[in-house]
């Protein structure tokens, strides 16, 4: 976890590594595998059909929210602000459920979550398309375009996941 924090944290901040190839290249592939262990850990905790649900949900919706970002006439890429904001409350509220032991409160974190992400998918989605939108990536910073929307999706998953869980939970 630490690993995969630092390799997000240089290929996010250090424009020259993120623009060198191939070691672009291999610090993403890098951050993929440790994503995907901790993945499979964070999976081997439900059972798989609650993970198969979960992944077909996910899918599902970002699919939806990517043809959304492609033809909305609104411009998320305006919102960095407000999602910054809202991804900084949301990172104090989960601090705040290591002392709270409710699933309520649980269930109401991970839905918040799976909506805050959604909207970092379509505002990551906007900002690679470039266009009519106020702000956009540059091609040449396809490391950061590909590991954002990474990001988004696996923490949508894992939203998801949770929200699934709990819905099964005997």
């Amino acid at each position: 976890m630490v690993i995969t924090f630092v390799l997000m944290i240089v290929l996010a901040c250090c424009e020259s590594v993120r623009r060198s190839f191939p070691v672009n290249l291999i610090l993403l592939m890098l951050f993929t595998v440790c994503e995907s262990v901790l993945l499979g850990t964070v999976s081997s905790f439900y059972r798989v059909e609650e993970v198969m649900i979960a992944a077909g949900i996910c899918t599902v919706v970002c699919l939806g929210l990517t043809l959304f970002a492609f033809q909305t006439k609104w411009d998320f890429t305006t919102m960095s602000g407000i999602l910054f904001v809202c991804a900084l409350v949301f990172m104090c509220f989960g601090f705040a459920l290591i002392f709270i032991r409710s699933d309520i409160v649980r269930l109401v974190y991970a839905c918040i979550g799976a909506l805050l992400f959604s909207v970092y998918l379509v505002f990551d989605t906007q900002m690679m398309l470039g266009g009519n939108h106020k702000y956009s990536v540059s091609p040449e910073e396809y490391i950061f375009a590909a590991l954002s929307l990474y990001v988004d999706i696996v923490n949508l998953f894992l939203m998801i996941l949770q929200i699934v869980g709990y819905a099964n939970k005997d």
